[in-house]
């Protein structure tokens, strides 16, 4: 999730949204060097104060000329300024109803450089292991939820990595911004595939949109 951090070069803007407890917190700050700002995104009140405590305060202490600053808020209302060159998600998608996932994502990527890196992950199979237990609207959402993925891999040319080593397996997903995502798509001579998907998929959200999906 963290990976690509590394890789990048002069002072970076890196953004974690839905940190939680802090698993991808502690890899990010151990990235971290002099000049770069890290800013995390999280709703809950009692997350928030956990990783100011545990984490912030004290890497703040031992690094002072690294910015780091935490918000309590939903991401499309926190006061966060871009763009970033890496941004982390942790958030639980397949929890979501779709049209909050929209808006979450409409946000990060307007957030993010258009040559950054937003990065996601989910658990291996869930959505197949919690179709079969879940209602008709359930299991319409969770497609739903499903085809958004897939369109946004589409349009940002996605790269996805099984992860096994984790418990539960995970799937991480890395999306280019938009420049990048333009540049992969005419290497790869993909551009006008990709302009005839992406226009598909916005008519089908609009009609999906138009129907209170």
């Amino acid at each position: 999730m963290t990976a690509s951090i590394g890789s990048i070069s002069g002072p970076r803007r890196v953004l974690e949204v839905g940190p939680g407890t802090g698993p991808f917190t502690k890899a990010i700050l151990r990235k971290l060097r002099a000049g770069d700002r890290f800013e995390l995104v999280e709703i809950n009140e009692n997350f928030c104060k956990n990783l100011e405590k545990e984490l912030l305060s004290g890497f703040r202490t031992r690094h002072p000329n690294v910015d780091v600053r935490l918000h309590c808020a939903p991401i499309e209302d926190a006061a966060v300024e871009g763009p970033f060159d890496v941004i982390v998600c942790g958030l639980p998608f397949n929890n979501f109803p779709p049209k909050l996932m929209r808006q979450i994502f409409r946000r990060m990527f307007a957030l993010l450089k258009p040559e950054g890196e937003l990065v996601y992950f989910e658990y291996a199979g869930v959505r197949v292991m919690k179709g079969p237990v879940m209602g008709r609207d359930g299991r319409a959402r969770l497609k739903r939820i499903d085809a958004y993925g897939k369109s946004l891999r589409r349009r940002h040319a996605g790269e996805k990595e099984l992860v096994l080593g984790n418990f539960p397996p995970a799937i991480t997903y890395r999306l280019k911004g938009e420049h990048a995502a333009k540049a992969h798509a005419s290497r790869n001579g993909t551009g006008k595939k990709s302009a005839s998907t992406s226009a598909k998929a916005a008519s089908k959200r609009a009609r999906r949109d138009y129907r209170g999906a």
